[in-house]
């Protein structure tokens, strides 16, 4: 009897032991828990970061890799190229940002739309659906920058007011129907929540539109704080940030590409701004000393 009970003691004392952690009353082992279901849902292509009041969320949109082709850099010497390594492409993205500030949603360009495209998922997954996003601004008119607000010929963010260059609007409604024809349908269907800014205004949630034409004739970057939305100021920065006199291909006037890239990151440089960049390689921010 006597080793009976002893043995019978020590069992209880084995499960007093045991069941904390097995039942997760222990504040550690919930803890513990928590922090691997949160890394077990964690999504790739979404990283966020806070900026003083702001939080912004970047949001992959290629579901494959992207690397810009060395041809689109004609002018970059292989000197430059071989050194940095890059004959094989210079590593991108096509990225769009989530600014939340003030209370309110702000999306910065929506990405190409593609069947493959994550975007909408991907603000699902942060709980997040497109009637959600009270502002949509837009850095320009290329299919990789709207592409995402049409689904057929439906519009995907009903409840968006839609913020673009006035320089950029009146320049693609000049230029030839087949080269516009993307563009006319996007903004006549969005035309009742559609607003044309000018350079230099302040936008809703105290976001800056800046001019930064070159790429487009109305090519703009927003300021909010120390972030700066720079659009496709950079399409390889591999490559533009040690050498910005360098245009990509897909520049309207590589001249002033140069010029405004140089300007901004100089600019950016100067008062320590966070970028992030609709192709910068992922995740598609730069922080100030990283450029």
């Amino acid at each position: 009897m006597k080793n009976y009970l002893t043995k019978k003691v020590w069992l209880l004392y084995a499960l007093m032991l045991i069941l904390p952690t097995c039942g997760g009353s222990s504040k550690k082992a919930a803890g513990e828990e928590s922090a691997a279901d949160s890394a077990a849902t964690r999504i790739p292509g979404i990283e966020t970061m806070l900026l003083n009041n702001v939080k912004v969320t970047w949001i992959q949109d290629n579901a494959e890799e992207r690397l810009m082709p060395r041809t689109l850099f004609a002018d970059a010497p292989d000197s430059i190229i071989d050194r940095l390594n890059l004959q094989d492409g210079i590593p991108s993205s096509v990225s769009t940002f989530l600014v939340e500030t003030e209370g309110i949603r702000i999306l910065f360009d929506t990405g190409l739309g593609a069947p493959d495209s994550r975007l909408t998922e991907s603000l699902k997954s942060l709980g997040i659906a497109p009637a959600d996003i009270k502002y949509l601004y837009l850095t320009h008119f290329h299919g990789d920058h709207i592409g995402g607000m049409m689904k057929g010929d439906s519009i995907v963010f009903p409840n968006a007011e839609v913020y673009a260059s006035k320089t950029e609007y009146e320049a693609w409604m000049k230029m030839p129907e087949k080269q516009r024809a993307q563009v006319v349908k996007t903004m006549e269907s969005y035309r009742k929540q559609l607003h044309l800014f000018e350079f230099g205004d302040t936008l809703p949630g105290r976001i800056t539109a800046l001019g930064a034409v070159g790429h487009t004739p109305g090519h703009t970057v927003f300021q909010t704080e120390k972030l700066l939305v720079i659009g496709d100021l950079m399409h390889g920065a591999a490559l533009q940030a040690a050498y910005p006199e360098f245009s990509a291909a897909y520049d309207h006037d590589k001249e002033k590409a140069a010029e405004t890239r140089k300007r901004f990151l100089k600019y950016a440089k100067d008062n320590g701004l966070t970028l992030a960049g609709m192709h910068l390689p992922a995740p598609a921010f730069m922080a100030a000393g990283q450029y």
